[in-house]
C-alpha cells in the first residue's frame, strides 16, 4: 500500500511538473468534465492546467451555504474553489491530497482567489485527517478509482459524513479492460489503470453504509479522445523514434483505443449516510 501510495504520488507529481495533458484537457479541458463558462469565469485563469478530473462532481449536488465540503484527492484546487462559492462565508470547504505539489498548487489558486472558507491537509484518502461525523458531502473527481484499497476509502467517507451527509463522486469505471490497461502505471495516473466495475463500485458503497446509492451521470469517451491521453503520456524519446509521422502513429492508437473506449467511461455516482432515526 504505502509503495503504490508513493508510486501514484510521484507520477501525479511529474505530471505537474511537465504539465501533462489530463482526460480533462485532452477533451477540451473542463468542458467535457461539465464546467460551465459561468462556473469557471470568476477562478484563476489557468486552473484547468493541471485539474486531473473526469466530472464536475458538483454539478448535480444540492451544497447550501453553512455547510461543510470536503473534496478528496482535491488537486489544484478547481473543485475547492467551486464548493466555496456555494457554501459561502459561513461554511466550509476541504481538501485533501497526498502529494505536495498539487498542495501548493491549490494553496496558490485559493490565495488568488482570495477565498478565506477553504483550508488544505495532507493526507491518504484510505485514513482521512478528519474527524468523525462532521462532513456535509463528500466530493471527489477520478481519484479514488488510483486506490488500491477501495473498501477503506468508501469507509472512510461513510465515517466522516455527518448523518444524513451525502456524496457526490466523479471516477472511471470500467468492464472487461484489457490487461495493458491495468498494468500501466501511466494510465494509472491517467485515471484508468485501477478501475472496476460500476456495480461494484455501488455495492462497496453499499457495503460502506451508504444508502440511497445509484449513478446520476455517465460520460463515454471516444477512442480518438483514449488515444489522445496515451500519446500525451509516452515519453517522447519513444514516441520520437517512428519515422512514420505523428498522424500515422495517432491513428494506430486510435485503432487499438476502438476496444477500450466501450470498457471505459466516467459515472457521477449519488449516495448518503442514513439519518438519526
Amino acid at each position: 500500500m504505502k509503495n503504490q501510495s508513493k508510486k501514484i504520488s510521484s507520477e501525479y507529481a511529474k505530471a505537474l511538473e511537465e504539465k501533462t495533458q489530463s482526460i480533462v484537457k485532452s477533451t477540451g479541458k473542463a468542458k467535457f468534465a461539465g464546467y460551465s463558462k459561468e462556473e469557471l469565469s470568476q477562478l484563476p485563469q489557468n486552473i484547468t492546467e493541471n485539474s486531473f478530473g473526469c466530472g464536475n462532481p458538483l454539478a448535480f449536488s444540492n451544497v447550501q451555504q453553512g455547510q461543510t465540503v470536503l473534496d478528496l484527492g482535491c488537486g489544484a484546487g478547481l473543485d475547492l474553489l467551486l464548493a466555496a462559492q456555494r457554501v459561502g462565508d459561513t461554511g466550509h470547504v476541504i481538501g485533501v491530497d497526498m502529494t505536495d505539489e498539487m498542495l501548493q498548487k491549490a494553496k496558490k489558486n485559493i490565495e488568488d482567489s482570495g477565498y478565506n472558507n477553504i483550508s488544505l491537509k495532507k493526507g491518504n484518502i484510505e485514513d482521512l485527517p478528519i474527524e468523525s461525523s462532521t462532513i456535509d458531502w463528500v466530493i471527489s473527481n477520478c481519484v479514488i478509482n488510483l486506490s488500491p484499497k477501495k473498501d477503506k476509502v468508501f469507509s472512510e467517507i461513510s465515517r466522516v459524513l455527518k448523518p444524513g451527509g451525502k456524496i457526490l463522486i466523479s471516477d472511471i469505471v470500467a468492464e472487461n479492460v484489457p490487461w495493458w490497461v491495468r498494468k500501466s502505471g501511466i494510465l494509472t495516473a491517467a485515471c484508468a489503470g485501477g478501475t472496476i466495475a460500476e456495480k461494484d463500485y455501488l455495492q462497496k458503497l453499499h457495503i460502506a453504509g451508504l444508502i440511497d446509492c445509484n449513478v446520476v451521470e455517465r460520460h463515454y469517451y471516444e477512442p480518438s479522445q483514449i488515444a489522445l491521453i496515451v500519446l500525451e503520456n509516452i515519453p517522447k524519446s519513444i514516441s520520437s523514434l517512428s519515422c512514420c509521422g505523428k498522424s500515422v502513429i495517432e491513428s494506430i492508437f486510435i485503432k487499438l483505443a476502438k476496444p477500450v473506449s466501450k470498457k471505459i467511461w466516467s459515472a457521477k455516482f449519488f449516495g448518503k449516510a442514513p439519518a438519526l432515526l
